[in-house]
């Protein structure tokens, strides 16, 4: 999918949450300024968050408790150790969305059955979403 501005991508985010389940995980790859936050921030506005939605670099995880369902938004881009991932407690986000930027970081074996969205760059500023779908998404997969 092609993806002309910012909005687009926090469309995109904002599709994505309508299907979204309590305990899915979708990560979201691609380098740094291609749009994983503002993919996060539609997520997390469509389901009726009204403030800012700041990137959790330094926070490493952004907890939305309040909405339905709860989202954690967790960027690991300043993980260096796949073990470390057991230190941030992201097993108290079992009952909520997980968004993971940078989700390698954790290692290749993490989060096997999450709906895996890629983003890269295009010619002339637009940027490319890819995905791959895990079973639990087949029927919910809303970007096509």
């Amino acid at each position: 999918m092609i993806l002309k501005s910012e909005e687009e991508t926090a469309a995109a985010g904002a599709a994505l949450a309508h299907a979204a389940r309590e305990g899915d995980v979708i990560t979201l790859s691609g380098p740094l300024g291609v749009g994983k936050t503002a993919l996060a921030r539609g997520f997390i506005a469509a389901l009726g968050y009204q403030g800012d939605v700041p990137s959790p670099s330094f926070a490493i995880v952004q907890p939305y408790e309040e909405l339905e369902p709860p989202v954690c938004h967790v960027d690991l881009y300043r993980i260096e150790d796949p073990e470390e991932i057991e230190e941030i407690g992201l097993d108290a986000a079992a009952e909520a969305v997980l968004l993971v930027e940078w989700p390698e970081r954790a290692g290749a074996r993490a989060w096997p059955d999450a709906l895996a969205l890629s983003l890269d760059f295009a010619p002339g500023g637009d940027r490319i979403l890819t995905a791959e779908v895990p079973p639990s998404w087949e029927g919910r997969w809303v970007l096509r």
